[in-house]
């Protein structure tokens, strides 16, 4: 048996209505070397009925029956990774096909690189699309101001294995913010880089203040307590400052009803060429006709 390359790690926790647009996605990648390593933790939905309705040798599904939470199965995968390289995938996002190609290329010639990402558009549904995330190219663009917090979306990432199972994600989580803590924990040694190409579809669920207050405040915790532990006094001010404005941001969108204030820093259109190939790959349509088979 040939060893994978990449091992895409794809945690699942009641994702059946999206699951089957992200598989095939990853399953139509130009670059074939790769095993998607599917761990579910705990769905009480038909996540597991989604997944098997895909016979690729390359997809390897993990079902304990239990709920233990994200970075506990994001270290799971790390730990049952076969290749060389990682890459992350959400069980509600879309890759491009050209993805993993044209990252592994990068970071086969940029030995120096531990952690890689690629550009997104971020919608809601294929008729609801809301702009491309800012781009960061170089490790010093994406870590220049961590008080913000830096800019790799983590479904995006496609990293080295060993910098992987060196670093882990941290347990107990940072629920909401373990990227971000990953991120902010491992950058100054590190290095990060993010191709401009857009790669990657990134889903952005529904203005819900619950959620997003417990993200904003999980995300302040994880910054507070590395900028304290590493004395940068004014990172934690500004850190600070920064999460009140988000706040009234947030209460501007209840006041104004207008919810895409909230993705404001979503400010640059999509090319009408990207849109079409995004159309292209028809995975809305391609989901309702696999659940009705």
């Amino acid at each position: 048996m040939i060893s994978p390359l990449i091992s895409v790690i794809l945690p699942v926790y009641n994702g059946a209505e999206t699951l089957a647009c992200a598989l095939s996605s990853v399953l139509e990648q130009t670059f074939e070397n790769y095993e998607i390593l599917l761990l579910d933790d705990g769905s009480t939905d038909n996540s597991l009925q989604v997944a098997s309705m895909f016979s690729d040798p390359r997809l390897r599904v993990f079902n304990d029956g239990t709920n233990h939470g994200l970075a506990y199965r994001l270290n799971q995968g790390i730990d049952l990774a076969r290749g060389p390289y990682i890459a992350r995938m959400d069980q509600d996002d879309v890759c491009f096909p050209e993805r993993f190609a044209k990252q592994i290329k990068f970071l086969e010639v940029h030995p120096e690189i531990d952690l890689l990402g690629c550009r997104a558009m971020v919608f809601r549904n294929q008729h609801d699309i809301l702009g491309l995330i800012p781009f960061r190219g170089t490790h010093e663009e994406i870590c220049a101001d961590p008080w913000r917090g830096l800019y790799l979306a983590h479904p995006s990432w496609m990293g080295r294995t060993e910098w992987f199972r060196r670093h882990r994600y941290r347990i107990p989580e940072a629920i909401h913010a373990d990227d971000q803590e990953l991120l902010l924990r491992t950058y100054p040694e590190s290095r990060f880089a993010c191709l401009e190409e857009v790669l990657l579809a990134y889903r952005k669920e529904h203005f819900r203040l619950s959620k997003i207050w417990r993200a904003r405040l999980a995300l302040l915790k994880v910054q507070l307590s590395h900028f304290a532990r590493r004395r940068q006094w004014s990172n934690a001010l500004l850190s600070v400052v920064s999460a009140f404005l988000k706040v009234v941001v947030d209460f501007a969108v209840i006041v104004m009803g207008d919810k895409r204030l909230f993705f404001g820093q979503i400010a640059e259109p999509v090319p009408t060429s990207l849109l079409e190939r995004f159309h292209k790959l028809g995975c809305e349509s391609r989901f309702r006709d696999e659940t009705r088979g």
